[in-house]
C-alpha cells in the first residue's frame, strides 16, 4: 500500500464489473456488510478501511484525502482491478474525488453520497479543531455521544437506535491517533468544484432530503453548481442514506452502474 500502509480489504471477487465503497469519517468497512448484500450479484463490490480508521494502519500525523486515494488505488492494482465505479460516503467522497482527479482512467464513474466537493469552511475548520482538541484530550466519548445520532434524519433515530449504538462502538474502537490525522486530512482538503466540473468522469449526487450535515439548501447549491452531474434525492434520509433507505440507495447506484458500464460490458 501507499507508504507501505497496511490495510484492510473486503472483496467480493465475482463480477466483471467494480464498485469501491468508500466509508465515512469515524465508520469503517463493517458500516457496508448490510449494503453489500444488495449489490454484490450484480458487481464485484471493493470495501476497505481507510487509513486511520477500523484496523487499518495510522501513517503520521496527518491523513491528507491525497494519501488516502493512493491507498485506494494500491489496493486495486493489488487486486488486479483496472477500473471501478467509486462510491464515497460522506468522509470517503472527499476521497473519491481526490480518486479521479489522480486517476481518472480508473474510474468508470464517482458516486458522492451525502458528500460534497467543496473545501472545509473557516468554521468547519474550527469545529475540527475542537474535535482534535477533544480526542487529544481523552474526551471523544463526546464524538460517540453525540456524532452516530447526528448522521440519521430525526425521526429515524429511534428506529435505528441498535445501528447508532453500533456506529458509537466503532468511535471507540478508531484509534485516537487515526482520528486526528484525518480531521486534519479532511480539514487542509481541495476544492474539487473546478475538477469536478472538467472531469469527463461519469457524475452522481445522492442527498439526504433530512440531512442535517449537508441541508436541503447547501445540496440544492452543488446541483445548480453542476449540471454535468446527475443528481437523486432520498426523500425519507439523513446523511445515512445507504442505512437509512437502503433498497433506494442500491436501486440508485446500480442504475448508474449500468447507465456507466452495461453488464455486457467489461470495464
Amino acid at each position: 500500500m501507499a507508504g507501505n500502509c497496511a490495510i484492510r480489504i473486503n472483496d467480493t471477487v465475482a463480477g466483471e464489473r467494480a464498485v469501491v465503497l468508500l466509508h465515512g469519517y469515524l465508520e469503517s468497512l463493517d458500516v457496508w456488510d448490510d449494503f453489500v448484500r444488495l449489490l454484490y450479484r450484480h458487481a464485484r463490490i471493493v470495501t476497505l478501511d481507510l487509513p486511520g480508521h477500523g484496523i487499518s494502519e495510522v501513517k503520521g500525523d496527518i491523513h491528507t484525502m491525497e494519501f488516502e486515494a493512493d491507498v485506494v488505488h494500491e489496493a486495486l492494482l493489488k487486486l488486479g482491478i483496472s477500473r471501478a465505479l467509486i462510491v464515497g460516503h460522506s468522509m470517503g467522497g472527499y476521497v473519491a474525488l481526490e480518486f479521479i482527479r489522480k486517476y481518472p482512467e480508473m474510474a468508470t464513474g464517482i458516486v458522492l453520497l451525502h458528500s460534497t466537493p467543496n473545501a472545509d469552511s473557516e468554521q468547519k475548520r474550527m469545529d475540527r479543531m475542537r474535535e482534535i482538541e477533544l480526542v487529544a484530550a481523552g474526551k471523544k466519548e463526546l464524538l460517540a455521544h453525540i456524532a452516530p445520532a447526528k448522521g440519521f434524519a430525526p425521526d429515524n433515530r429511534t428506529r435505528f437506535s441498535e445501528k447508532i449504538g453500533e456506529l458509537a462502538e466503532q468511535v471507540f474502537l478508531t484509534e485516537d491517533a487515526g482520528i486526528i490525522a484525518l480531521l486534519k486530512g479532511m480539514s487542509a482538503r481541495n476544492d474539487n468544484n473546478d475538477m469536478l466540473r472538467h472531469s469527463s468522469v461519469p457524475q452522481l449526487f445522492i442527498f439526504g432530503r433530512k440531512d442535517e450535515h449537508i441541508v436541503p439548501e447547501a445540496a440544492a447549491a452543488l446541483i445548480e453548481a453542476h449540471p454535468q452531474a446527475k443528481a437523486v434525492w432520498l426523500e425519507h434520509s439523513g446523511h445515512m442514506g445507504f442505512v437509512e433507505q437502503p433498497e433506494a440507495t442500491a436501486k440508485i447506484i446500480l442504475d448508474f452502474l449500468d447507465e456507466t458500464v452495461p453488464p455486457t460490458e467489461h470495464p
